[in-house]
């Protein structure tokens, strides 16, 4: 294989277009010195939040320093991430990142005093003073915290501990990634490799079992030899958990936790309990899994080798954006149009270069297009990752042209809707396309497994959180053993009769960084199930499911999320989204029985 080429050496129709945020490093720089300049504007505010017009006033002016940060910081990173190594744009990132951090300082007092003000008097200011409404929600999504908050001292109080309240995921954060040493494990080729997190999921794709039971075995002992150190730093976590949201008066970690996107528990809990009634159809699933790899017995190391052959199917870029423009078509002319701009205006940086970052992503700031970063390689998985960015690019696109600055940047809580729907708007029309059996199997197989790993196995980490807040909320000492028990019990919920649950998976828990930042994976099975319930009303009902999502990708944040998927046609407070995507899966498995009957 040649070696990858160098940033300069490709042509300019393969790079994002950077220049369109600055012209010019000149004007970065000048940006850079107005934003450190800008510190001393917002200290001025401190105390002056005394009527509607001094509200207005520091609202906008705090818009447009936060504008001015974010575009600093992006092009700073973005510019950085064409080619880790170009030291010129690691010194622009690091100098955008320290004047973000002095300028969040200078404005911590802000909320405060906010916070700080009568609802009523807010309430007043905003129906009394022109050009305030459009901070309502803002404003609003600020106040409602109010009960929450404590009197300032104590608030300070809090805020001092913030840096010590880290401890235990930092502590896990350098344990895990800096300090825990694998053991050598054997590879395809036979030799002695040493294990590490990037190598584990390439050898449980192997086609050689011995590969993935050696990796396996070898991760988990490791891990359980810390098993001790890495109870005391995950139930440290809770405990922290349980302590602020017990000062700040809420009910539970849980509450506390979800009151940020003003999501109600219940969501949480439907999510659930709908998965539970549908754990028969992961159950098939690993039936059929077994099946396909004819297999005696299926074990936890068996999960991720592909159960469907690979097609080596390669596409061209003219190829994969023909194939997706195709397969977006449901979202009718306008998206489409909308859309082009991205593959002839430079928003998308298309392929490998010497130090560019890895993976895929969309990002931007405000008043320029968004922008994609991909490593494009010509398989199925990239045509499918264009589909995924682009929907963010999109939402992002909308959401920027409708909303004013301050209402423009969606919530996490919807942020992978856009990308997933898209993804299943392709899947739709290449299996509508797809006769051949074997080529229809590897669709599937592929959208099959996104279920699995965003929706089943999600859920079940979403329980385990669940299950652990609630017994130390409720003062329960929480040993190694007993972290094992309750994980190992639900994986054998999960995966049903057809799955041999190795004694080792009871560690896993241990290594999952998202129990770091706890109630957040939830987020991903009820985003998906979103997206799959929309992409469903958009081929069954037409332009009018369409008018409704185009009209959420236009929200923004102008709202709280569970009110934007409602208004798009999606009640996440009830069970019939989740219950719907379900039913796709049911569909899709069905389909695949019925090949590797007759076709496989």
């Amino acid at each position: 294989m040649g070696q990858l080429p160098k940033r300069d050496e490709l042509s300019a129709e393969l790079k994002w277009r950077l220049e369109d945020i600055y012209p010019n490093n000149d004007l970065w720089e000048q940006d850079l010195a107005k934003l450190k300049a800008s510190k001393e504007k917002v200290l001025e505010l401190k105390g002056t939040l005394t009527s509607g017009a001094n509200l207005l006033q520091a609202l906008q002016l705090r818009d447009e320093i936060s504008l001015l940060a974010d575009r600093v910081i992006v092009y700073a990173l973005m510019r950085k991430d064409e080619d880790n190594g170009n030291t010129l744009y690691q010194g622009y990132a690091g100098s955008a990142m320290a004047a973000a951090v002095e300028l969040d300082e200078a404005q911590s007092f802000f909320v405060p005093e906010i916070l700080s003000l009568e609802t009523s008097v807010v309430k007043q200011w905003i129906s009394e003073t022109p050009g305030l409404s459009l901070y309502e929600h803002y404003l609003e999504d600020i106040l409602r915290r109010k009960e929450h908050t404590l009197p300032a001292e104590q608030e300070q109080l809090l805020a001092s501990a913030g840096e010590l309240a880290q401890a235990p995921r930092n502590i896990f954060g350098m344990f895990n990634n800096a300090d825990l040493k694998f053991p050598q494990v054997k590879n395809d080729a036979g030799e002695d490799v040493e294990l590490t997190h990037g190598r584990y999921g390439q050898l449980l794709e192997s086609q050689n079992r011995d590969v993935r039971r050696g990796a396996f075995d070898a991760l988990y002992a490791t891990y359980t030899a810390w098993k001790n150190t890495l109870c005391e730093t995950f139930t440290s976590a809770v405990k922290k958990e349980r302590f602020f949201s017990k000062a700040r008066r809420y009910e539970s970690s849980l509450q506390a936790a979800l009151h940020e996107d003003n999501v109600d528990p219940e969501v949480y809990t439907n999510l659930i309990d709908s998965i539970h009634d549908h754990l028969p159809l992961m159950h098939r699933y690993v039936r059929l899994r077994k099946k396909l790899l004819g297999l005696d017995e299926l074990h936890m190391y068996d999960i991720y080798v592909p159960m469907v052959a690979d097609q080596d199917l390669t596409f061209s870029r003219d190829e994969a954006m023909a194939m997706v423009r195709k397969g977006l078509h449901p979202l009718g002319d306008r998206y489409l149009q909308d859309m082009d701009g991205s593959f002839s205006e430079g928003w998308i940086d298309w392929l490998e270069n010497r130090g560019k970052t890895s993976g895929a992503y969309s990002w931007g700031t405000y008043g320029v297009h968004p922008y994609v970063l991909l490593n494009y390689q010509g398989t199925l998985n990239d045509v499918f990752t264009l589909a995924h960015e682009l929907g963010h690019a999109m939402h992002s696109f909308y959401s920027n042209q409708t909303q004013e600055f301050v209402n423009a940047q969606y919530t996490i809580f919807v942020a992978e809707v856009a990308s997933t729907l898209n993804e299943a708007l392709l899947m739709d029309d290449l299996l509508k396309k797809t006769e051949d059996p074997k080529k229809r199997a590897y669709l599937l197989n592929h959208f099959l497994e996104q279920f699995r790993g965003t929706v089943f196995r999600q859920t079940m980490f979403a329980e385990f959180e669940m299950i652990v807040h609630g017994k130390v909320g409720a003062g329960e000492m929480l040993t190694s053993e007993a972290l094992c028990e309750i994980y190992y019990d639900l994986n054998k919920k999960y995966y049903g009769p057809d799955m041999v649950v190795d004694e080792a998976i009871a560690m896993e828990w241990a290594r999952i960084p998202h129990f770091y930042r706890p109630f957040y994976v939830y987020k991903y099975a009820t985003g998906f199930s979103a997206a799959i319930s929309l992409s469903q009303q958009i081929l069954e009902e037409g332009q009018p499911a369409v008018d409704r999502y185009l009209e959420f990708l236009g929200s923004g944040g102008s709202d709280y999320p569970v009110n934007l998927l409602q208004k798009a046609g999606v009640d996440m407070s009830k069970p019939e989204p989740i219950v719907q995507a379900m039913a796709v899966f049911e569909e899709l498995l069905g389909e695949l029985e019925e090949l590797a009957e007759h076709a496989l």
